[in-house]
């Protein structure tokens, strides 16, 4: 887990944008190191590609989850910084924190926002559909420190668990009765990622906001869960809301990565999923610098 995966902003672009023991998932700690000679900067600090657990002085601690699946319980977690634990964060596009997990072959994903506590435990209700290795990563900007960071730990939940193939390469996705297509590739130059999302054969022109826009993008690296997230090209309000949601992302390396289309209709949010395979391009002349790490 060494590689490092950054997208490069466009306009609107780039955001950048989880075992047990007396009744609690253990944890695996790996965390990752920047591949030689990457560097990448958002918010004026460092940024990482959300495979570590401290960053710029700062810790996810004290993680706990339900130890093993379909058993109810709590997530929960502390962030530790210079001055001790953390209480106070930046908003991030409508939330104070961003928390993603997934398990270690691209399955089970969730994106989900956990409440703060008094003393800066942030905690929700938490159960495992299945069990596996699971990296959750939290999303944030503590007031006062470094800007935005993304900061992550492996947890383990009990029982046999049999990874799941990666689903094959497609530009179409089925998801509670919508059909949402892609259109463009991921590259290791900047490219043009669209989304056109219908019903019943119909287009969708009436997306609405969640955090702040008609859609957002998480892409995990599928050999190392290496993290970002992207957000669309304009603005709500401004935008069209749908059939299509364009964003402008680039990709270091070519490979295989997961691809978790967020989007709100109806007054629910749907995931599309995707698996896309990268092409190695020139970079075109006078793209963007790119970014890494934070939501």
């Amino acid at each position: 887990m060494n590689d490092r995966l950054k997208f490069a902003a466009f306009g609107g672009g780039l955001v950048v944008l989880f075992g047990a023991a007396l009744g609690i998932g253990a944890l695996v700690g790996d965390p990752a190191e920047p591949a030689s000679g990457s560097t990448s900067q958002h918010s004026g600090t460092q940024a990482a590609t959300g495979l570590q657990d401290n960053l710029s002085g700062y810790t996810l601690a004290d993680l706990t989850t339900p130890a093993a699946p379909n058993e109810q319980g709590a997530l929960r977690f502390r962030i530790i910084g210079p001055q001790g634990v953390v209480t106070k964060f930046d908003t991030l596009h409508d939330k104070n924190l961003h928390l993603i997990v997934v398990r270690t072959d691209t399955s089970q994903y969730r994106h989900v926002h956990p409440e703060l506590a008094a003393d800066g435990t942030w905690s929700l209700d938490w159960s495992w559909a299945e069990p596996g290795t699971y990296r959750v990563f939290t999303d944030f900007s503590p007031t006062g420190g470094p800007g935005e960071l993304v900061l992550s730990k492996t947890v383990t939940v009990a029982g046999a668990a049999a990874d799941k193939p990666l689903p094959p390469v497609s530009k179409t996705a089925e998801v509670d009765g919508y059909r949402v297509t892609m259109t463009g590739d991921l590259s290791t130059a900047a490219s043009e990622l669209k989304y056109t999302i219908t019903r019943d054969g119909k287009p969708v022109t009436d997306l609405q906001p969640y955090l702040g826009a008609y859609a957002h993008l998480v892409a995990l690296r599928s050999t190392d869960l290496a993290y970002l997230h992207v957000h669309p090209e304009g603005e709500v309000g401004k935008t069209p809301a749908g059939p299509d949601v364009a964003f402008h992302a680039q990709a270091p390396s070519a490979g295989t990565y997961r691809l978790y289309l967020d989007f709100s209709h109806g007054g629910k949010v749907h995931t599309a999923e995707f698996t896309d395979e990268t092409s190695t391009a020139a970079s075109p002349s006078g793209a963007p610098s790119q970014h890494g790490g934070g939501h």
